[in-house]
């Protein structure tokens, strides 16, 4: 199939992008003038232009089958409201103008696979959210809901809408892991505020899984949650990892009150949780690789690629 991705140059999708390619699939990444791009494996190909504005991309854009939605600007830092803003339009406009784009492909059969976030459910101390609990107030809440909203609109365009609600991805090229690694390994890992908040994560290979599953499963539609089935608290986050990388956790948990002086309103963030369960994917049956902690950092900590 012919699949065009925005969000492309990312550590999630370049990793998605070689298990796209590696099933024979052609992949079209848009990139912005200046961005950087890294080697593509064969089959794969970039197209330039700006997501979060029309243009001649969108034409190029409408010969595809399959399009995969992951842009968005990072949320870890700190949240001015010029942060907030950047974090909000980088998702609404961009997928704004990929569903323009599929104006074009009207009458063909064509999907959307649209990234989300388990932010969508606001924070809860206690109970497990699936995929049909509601969303929250806070602004990473208000955020999900706006952009699902745009996504489920190319719904208009006759294509299957598929959202999917990322937890917090472990990899080996990005995100959190490697410098919470490094951290450890310089005894200075330690659990964050309480320690009890719920920590809903995902391996990376398990996520890469899950969009092909999702691509082939043409019966299916509507948000999924991309969690593992084995959700921990953050201390048993901060013990597990100390075990694998074989160092002490010894130090005391960083008071809450430090998040939020350091890092303003989203310090808050990480002191709230969520248990997160991928119940749709576990009731179509798919089958998680790395369904608990110990063995997915086993895989990103101690295995070679």
């Amino acid at each position: 199939m012919m699949v065009f991705v925005t969000g492309g140059t990312g550590f999630v999708g370049t990793n998605l992008t070689k298990a796209l390619t590696a099933k024979g699939h052609e992949v079209t990444i848009l990139t912005r003038p200046g961005e950087g791009r890294p080697p593509l494996p064969a089959g794969a190909r970039y197209l330039e232009g700006d997501p979060t504005r029309p243009g001649p991309w969108q034409e190029r854009a409408a010969a595809h089958e399959i399009f995969i939605n992951l842009a968005g600007a990072s949320i870890f830092s700190r949240w001015t409201e010029r942060r907030k803003q950047a974090i909000r339009e980088s998702r609404i406009l961009t997928t704004r103008n990929l569903v323009d784009a599929l104006l074009g492909h009207r009458g063909k059969q064509a999907c959307l696979i649209s990234t989300s976030a388990v932010g969508y459910y606001g924070f809860h101390d206690e109970g497990e959210l699936y995929e049909d609990n509601g969303p929250g107030e806070d602004f990473l809440a208000r955020l999900g809901v706006d952009w699902e909203a745009e996504a489920v609109r190319a719904r208009e365009t006759g294509a299957r809408v598929v959202i999917c609600r990322f937890g917090i991805i472990l990899g080996r090229g990005g995100g959190a892991l490697a410098p919470l690694a490094q951290l450890f390994r310089f005894y200075a890992g330690s659990p964050v505020g309480s320690g009890k908040q719920w920590f809903s994560w995902i391996h990376e290979a398990d996520l890469a899984r899950i969009f092909l599953y999702l691509m082939e499963r043409t019966d299916l539609d509507g948000p999924f949650n991309c969690t593992a089935p084995g959700p921990v608290r953050n201390a048993e986050f901060t013990r597990v990892l100390a075990g694998v990388l074989g160092v002490p956790a010894f130090l005391p948990s960083v008071p809450g009150f430090l998040m939020r002086l350091v890092l303003g309103e989203f310090g808050g963030v990480i002191l709230k949780g969520q248990k997160v369960m991928p119940g749709r994917l576990l009731r179509e049956g798919f089958h998680f690789r790395f369904p608990d902690l110990p063995s997915a950092l086993e895989d990103l900590l101690l295995s070679r690629p």
